[in-house]
């Protein structure tokens, strides 16, 4: 997935009432950037760091710009959560995904039951839902999930269940937009029961692909599937 846009580069000042950033520009100005990550960001905030943002064209829109990338450890984060979305439909749709080849359509935001999936995958064989998760927090070498409590997390796992049950397939991706970590898992210390209803999820016969990527400001591309623990 490349970015439509030059991005903008600037120092992090703080973020604040979850959705707003101060960021300082190399010209000086200091702007308001949105960002889009509702989570506790855990490992990806550091007051100082590097950071990018995309501008904004939409004249309704109070801030200017959006949050892109913190520079981590050297290296690159992504923190804006529509990214993973974008990056698994195109993704999905070319072919990119090992696990998830040979679909011939791809829709997004589609309905199932009671809750609206990220993508649905249709080929002569089969039809495939696909559940979308942006994953930034570490721990050592582990990229984990949720870093906040998510009810609505656990929702999706359940009817996920639902769409196995109906002879369906089910797939849960967390795009892990971070480079310095070796394995997914579950933050079971932040929230249990995600932890607990993936579980019963997978023995359930819904599949987990913890999809590594690279971000840089030019673009976020595939690395690979890591292992998980669960």
């Amino acid at each position: 997935m490349e970015f439509t846009k030059i991005l903008v580069h600037g120092t992090l000042i703080k973020r604040y009432l979850r959705f707003l950033t101060d960021v300082k520009l190399d010209s000086g100005e200091t702007v308001t950037a949105h960002c889009t990550n509702s989570g506790s960001m855990k490992s990806c905030l550091e007051n100082g760091a590097e950071v990018y943002l995309s501008p904004v064209d939409d004249p309704n829109r109070k801030t200017k710009f959006t949050w892109e990338m913190i520079k981590i450890n050297g290296d690159w984060v992504g923190i804006n959560t529509s990214n993973p979305n974008k990056l698994a439909f195109e993704a999905v749709k070319l072919g990119q995904i090992e696990r998830l080849k040979g679909y011939t359509e791809v829709k997004a935001e589609v309905k199932f039951d009671d809750s609206r999936f990220d993508l649905m995958a249709i080929n002569s064989k089969e039809t495939c839902f696909i559940e979308v998760k942006n994953v930034t927090y570490k721990e050592g070498i582990y990229a984990l999930f949720p870093d906040a409590v998510t009810g609505r997390g656990k929702k999706h796992l359940e009817t996920l269940v639902k769409v196995k049950q109906q002879g369906m397939r089910a797939v849960m991706l967390y795009v892990i937009q971070r480079t310095d970590v070796e394995i997914f898992s579950t933050a079971k210390q932040i929230d249990p029961e995600y932890a607990k209803s993936l579980k019963i999820a997978f023995d359930k016969g819904v599949e987990i692909i913890p999809l590594q990527v690279k971000v840089t400001p030019q673009k976020i591309e595939i690395i690979k599937e890591l292992p998980f623990e669960i």
